[in-house]
Order: C-alpha cells, then structure tokens, then sequence
C-alpha cells in the first residue's frame, strides 16, 4: 500500500484534497470533502465519548477563541519558543526546515539540534540546497504564530492559536468556579489552529490550519492516590523511555500501573491519559501491536513541558505522531498569574488542621532608623523583596561594612493551618484530527482483487448502511426507498441507484460502508433482502421485517454472514 494510492482514492471519493487547487493550492492547507468531513465528525464525536462523556465527573468542554491578544503569548512563551530552524539557500533563496533538510540528507535523528550544531553540520557534510545544488546560509530561528491585527487600531497586534490550550489556561479560574471548585478538572476543547509551518508535508500529517482536540487536565500533584488506574488494569501500553531512546533500544510492553510504579511518567494521571489514548486510536481502527509511546529526550521538548510522550503509530517504514501527551506542571498558570496580575491559585483545605513551623523575618527598625538614609535604601532593596530562606543566606553579607545580621533576625514560630494554597499542575493529552483522520484511512486502506476497499471501524465510517436498488427498475427503486426509509431511523445510512450494481458496491466498499443491503426482484415476492460485507463481499439473504434486528446484531460482532456466501456481482 502506498500513500500515492490513498491520496488519490482521497481526492477521487471525496475525503480531502489540497486547497485552491484551481489556483495551483497552497502548501499545509486541505479542504476536507464531503465523505471526509463525515468521518472527521464521527472522529471528533468518539474522543468526546472516550475523553470527554466517559470521564465527565471530572471533564467538561468549552469553546475559545481563534484569534489571541499578543499578551496572551508574551506570558506563554510562545513568542520567544515557538520556533523552527529555518536555513536559505544563497542561490535560488528557497527557505528549507533545517532540521528535516538534515535528517533527509545524512538520515539522522536532528530534532531538537540548535542552530549553530545545525549549521555546522551541513557545513561539515557539504549539504547543499536540494533543488538548485546551491550553497546554503546559516540556520536561524522563525516563529510559527500568524500575526493579524484585532480591530482597526495599530498597536493592537494578535495572533492565531497554534493550539486550544492558552484559551483554557487564561479561562480556568471561570470555570474553576463554576464546577464547584473542584480538583481534579479537565477542561476539553476541540478547536481550530494554525501553525505557520516551513516546509509541510505528508499531506494531512504537517498541515498550516487544522483542528486540535485537546484537554489540559488541572490536578493536584500531591494527590498521586485517587487516580483510577484500575479503569485500565488489564491494559499494556507499549513505551520507549527516554534512557532506552538514547540507548537505541525498542519499545517496551508495560501494564499501566508498571508506568507509575516504575516512575516510567512523572505522574499517574500521565499514565492515565496515555492509556485513554491507546483506547481511542484501537476505536480508530489501529492494531495496538502498532502503537506505541516515544519519551521526548530533554532538548526535544517544547518550553513549557517537563515530560512529553508522542504516540506513534507505525505506517509501513515510517511512524507518526498521532498524539502528544505533556506535563506542563505549573508553568502555563504561573506565568499568566504573574503576568496577569491574577490570581489563578486554588485552596486545598486540609482533613485536619496542621500546626506548622514557619520561618519570619524580623527588621531591627530601631537600629536601622539610626542610619543614613542611603543605607536604609541600600537594606530595603537588598532585602525586603526575599523570602527567609533567602534572607538566612545573605546575613553575612555587608553594606558599608556593616553585616546585615545586626539589623534582621530570621527565626521560626508555630502557625495553624487549615489548608494551603497551590498552583495547579497540568497534564495535556492533544491530537490533530486531520492527522487521526488521514492514520485512520491509512490504516483502513485495503486492495482486493481489482478493488480498493477502506475498512474503516463502525464509529468512524461516513456511513454505517448502504441501500441499493439492483436494477434502475422504477418498482425496485420504489421498494429500495421504502426500506432506506426504515433503515436510516436506527442507522446512518446512505441510498444510492445510479449505475451498475457492482459499481454501487465498489463505491461503498471505497469509502468504508460497512453493510450494503440489495433489493432486488425477490424481494417483491418473498420480502427478502440481501446484506453484503464490505470486508468479506459475503452475503445473506434476511425478511424484511428481520432487517435492523440483523444489521443490530452484525453491528454488535455477531458473526451471522456465513464465509463462502459470497455472490459477488460484476
């Protein structure tokens, strides 16, 4: 199977193309056609089930905006990190993604490579611009963000989200508070992005404007006890941990708790999340054997993460990324607290109240008024912004010969304490729709015989039923209407009587239908319908008024198509 052949049966049946293609397109952008859009929707309404409904005393979904004050990013990081290596060709000035022109020429792992090691790798191997063989210039760094304007007004500069997650940062203390106060809280987001990116490629995988379905999952990270693992206590997942990644090992198979246990992930409810996954992208129709979890090595992570796990999914040769699960801790709340000037803290109220030693730093004010008032400014600004334990290391230290000990004492007392306050820490589990999208046709994608068949699971199939007429005979199409009529109360079915018979056939089975049903001339004189198999073209010949409970028990696993029943039509 070749990613030519699924692009092509892509754009022929429907699922996506390139944008503007009347224009020539434009690189990273795909419009998603009408059979694609329904198994996007049918992808997007899974997740919400697995992420979301399935764990909804804890999660709940809102909606945030495309468009971000640029504020909003100066706190995040995003203006200062979010970049790619870029380098240009002195020559024919294309602009290349450094580190992918590395990895392609000398087949190395350059990820996360700054851009002076960049640099000097492709002058010491000689690489030169791959389309006009010319010399190329030095690395440097570009910013991903789309920058707009909001409003008329210069000064008023905003940017594009390159993800959901700064709206559900910048949105938590609302929501916070209107769940109840509550920790743990998951807020989800499925949400347009875009990425300016440099080079893309692979189709959906690398794209400029995509949909993110997303959950920043607030915690508390003392709390390690009341993570419900046993949801998933039969389950393994197949990991490569960071030290085996540098070793050059193969994934591991571990149980989930084996995760924590073993101190695999820096928190339980990364593991949680990560075996979440693992149940989507099986939904999606992906043999876990496939499937596995890569550590990112420290200078691979983005700047807000302090362990990051990419799920891949082994394609032919290649693997992708179909998800990336980050534990951001405190940094995203700290830094718009800080920048914000809100406080995005919560209280933890303790089962019993705590009697606790606290350090407090006490100003001999007396002698320090007897001194000039160049020195009490010197001390103020030396000291009044430390916390005690800051202040204990500078006590030997002088001003104008003068120890600041003689004019501070650091001592202890006793405090009771109901409870504390805390910024919460925050696990991300994220994936690219289109990415799911085009894995899951990937996968799907079958050839037999002369036919091409996408065996795409129920849940995700544009259509569960296909109803065919066998001849364009106007009391067969007639009755075929009738009992498309029936059908499409209980199902997601489509009705189709243009053409051959087995071209109807080719079509559904091209675009993933599960279940076809054939009215046909014996149906006028006994009620009997056929239902065929996309997978196996075996059939079987059902009364009508058995039709949905048949269909009901097909859907359910039951195996009531006999193999060799098969009557194919040409």
């Amino acid at each position: 199977m070749s990613e030519e052949k699924v692009i092509e049966l892509a754009k022929r049946r429907g699922i996506f193309w390139p944008s503007y293609e009347i224009y020539g397109g434009v690189g990273g952008l795909y419009d998603i056609g009408p059979i694609g859009t329904r198994i996007k929707n049918k992808i997007v309404q899974l997740w919400r089930k697995i992420f979301v409904e399935e764990n909804s005393d804890f999660v709940v979904e809102i909606e945030t905006p495309m468009i971000t004050p640029k504020k909003v990013f100066e706190a995040s990081g995003h203006l200062e990190n979010f970049t790619d290596p870029i380098v240009e060709c002195n020559k024919c000035h294309r602009v290349f993604r450094a580190d992918h022109l590395v990895e392609e020429v000398l087949k190395i792992n350059a990820e996360g490579l700054k851009a002076e090691e960049l640099t000097n790798l492709i002058r010491e191997k000689n690489i030169k611009c791959p389309v006009c063989g010319g010399d190329l210039g030095d690395v440097r760094y570009f910013n991903l963000l789309f920058s707009t304007n909001i409003g008329p007004y210069t000064g008023s500069t905003g940017f594009l989200r390159p993800e959901t997650a700064q709206g559900m940062f910048t949105s938590f203390k609302r929501v916070y508070e209107s769940t109840r106060e509550k920790l743990p809280l998951g807020i989800a987001q499925v949400g347009r992005v875009a990425r300016n990116e440099i080079s893309p490629r692979q189709g959906l995988i690398r794209m400029r404007e995509f949909t993110i379905m997303e959950i920043e999952f607030f915690m508390d990270p003392e709390d390690t006890e009341n993570v419900p693992l046993d949801k998933f206590s039969e389950d393994k997942i197949n990991v490569l941990p960071a030290e085996a990644k540098i070793k050059g090992e193969k994934p591991s198979t571990f149980k989930v708790k084996e995760l924590v246990d073993e101190k695999i992930v820096i928190n339980p409810w990364m593991a949680y999340w990560m075996a979440t996954a693992n149940k989507f992208v099986r939904k999606l129709g992906v043999p876990l054997e496939r499937v596995y979890f890569e550590e990112k090595l420290p200078s691979e992570r983005a700047h807000y993460s302090s362990q990051t796990f990419d799920q891949m999914v082994i394609v032919g040769e290649d693997k992708v990324e179909i998800s990336g699960h980050a534990y951001r801790g405190d940094y995203d709340l700290s830094r718009h607290s800080k920048s914000s000037g809100q406080d995005l803290s919560v209280f933890k109220k303790y089962d019993q109240p705590k009697i606790i030693k606290k350090k407090i730093v006490i100003i001999n004010k007396d002698k320090l008024n007897k001194e000039s008032k160049d020195f009490v400014k010197e001390f103020m600004k030396r000291v009044s912004s430390l916390k005690p334990e800051e202040v204990e290391k500078i006590l030997n230290e002088k001003i104008d010969g003068k120890e600041i000990k003689e004019y501070v004492t650091v001592t202890e007392r006793e405090e009771k304490e109901s409870g504390k306050r805390f910024i919460p820490h925050v696990v991300e589990p994220s994936f690219g729709v289109e990415r799911c999208l085009y894995i899951s046709v990937l996968n799907a994608y079958r050839e037999k015989k002369d036919r091409i068949v996408l065996s795409l699971p129920r849940e995700i199939a544009p259509y569960e039923v296909a109803v065919f007429p066998l001849l364009e005979r106007d009391e067969l199409i007639s009755r075929a209407r009738e009992i498309y009529s029936k059908v499409k109360e209980k199902f997601d079915a489509i009705f189709d009587d243009s053409g051959s018979i087995g071209k109807r056939y080719a079509r559904a089975d091209e675009i993933g239908i599960p279940y076809a049903i054939t009215v046909d001339p014996q149906t006028l004189q006994d009620n009997t319908v056929t239902i065929r198999d996309r997978d196996t073209w075996n059939q079987i010949r059902v009364k009508e008024e058995e039709l949905i409970n048949t269909l009901e028990k097909l859907f359910s696993g039951e195996e009531i198509i006999p193999k060799g029943s098969s009557n194919e039509p040409g």
